[in-house]
């Protein structure tokens, strides 16, 4: 039995040196060099090609790469009987967190507004935006979600926390599936942290801006399909959000034509909120692997159902 590594805009070749420095013995296929597919158990991956992972007829369980698994959920190549799971190690938690206290840190000081400034060498002050006017609210309160968290209220932050299932973590206030609206109208700094789901496709939407406490701020660091946007550069030009952090987009890398680029309160980052340290998951990808051969409950296995 074998182990495919699969993605299309990475070198994988690091992942399978730190797979064999956690087991030796392992067979590990790099694609897309596959000498016998049939051999091919368990697949790890990132942004596959579409439908290439059909092509291997003993294929038993699919590892995301990362924490998120939109990208195999919706691989209709992959049949409904192959388990699917995803990485979820520490350094993607404080990466995570780091980011976004660094983005609300940066909306808060006008970073972005003084970089532009040295370029054009222009003097002006700018106040800094107080504490109290950035509650900031996270949408989606699973593992990332609470270490942003955790991360915020550390740092001095008032945080809420928006969940389908209301939950109780100390120092957050917990808002349910039915309490959106009163989530927003206390939160002014909106954090996406969402999995990707048909329910939760586009849900930053111009309606959803507009119930944000003033002023508002967007911090965009789940899917490029969360967010509508078109309604982002409205809700930009007429005032009803101050500006945006994104770091992932519809399409990847993002096109050098998009308006996105020529709009300075959209502060872009290329999708490096939360990059996996292969030397560290390399463990728990090589424990899934031996559970998965001896027919065992997975680690991080996502429900098809819910949509992670």
């Amino acid at each position: 039995m074998s182990l495919l590594l699969i993605a299309k805009d990475r070198d994988m070749n690091p992942w399978k040196e730190a797979l064999l420095a956690v087991d030796k013995n392992l067979d590990v296929e790099v694609w897309p060099r596959v000498e016998q597919k049939d051999r091919v158990t368990f697949a790890v991956s990132w942004n596959h090609p579409k439908e290439v992972l059909g092509a291997y007829p003993n294929l038993k369980v699919v590892s995301s790469l990362g924490a998120g698994a939109d990208h195999l959920l919706k691989d209709e190549a992959i049949p409904e009987s192959v388990k699917l799971a995803r990485v979820m190690i520490p350094s993607l938690k404080s990466q995570m967190g780091e980011y976004v206290l660094n983005a609300i840190q940066n909306y808060r000081f006008h970073t972005s507004r003084y970089v532009d400034q040295k370029r054009e060498a222009y003097w002006s002050k700018h106040d800094a935006v107080p504490k109290s006017d950035c509650a900031v609210g996270i949408l989606g309160m699973g593992e990332m979600g609470e270490a942003v968290a955790d991360l915020l209220l550390n740092n001095g932050f008032l945080v809420n926390g928006w969940s389908v299932t209301k939950k109780g973590i100390e120092g957050v206030n917990s808002f349910g599936a039915k309490e959106l609206d009163d989530f927003l109208a206390q939160s002014n700094i909106l954090v996406c942290l969402l999995p990707l789901t048909k329910e939760t496709n586009g849900i930053l939407e111009l309606d959803l801006f507009k119930k944000i406490k003033q002023p508002s701020y967007l911090i965009n660091v789940a899917r490029g399909g969360h967010l509508v946007e078109e309604d982002l550069i409205y809700a930009l030009d007429t005032g009803v959000l101050s500006g945006a952090c994104l770091d992932v987009f519809e399409e990847e890398p993002l096109p050098e034509n998009h308006l996105f680029w020529n709009r300075p309160k959209i502060m872009i980052t290329p999708h490096v909120a939360s990059i996996t340290d292969p030397n560290e998951a390399a463990a728990q990808i090589v424990e899934n692997y031996k559970r998965s051969l001896s027919g065992m409950e997975l680690l991080n296995e996502v429900d098809r159902g819910k949509g992670y």
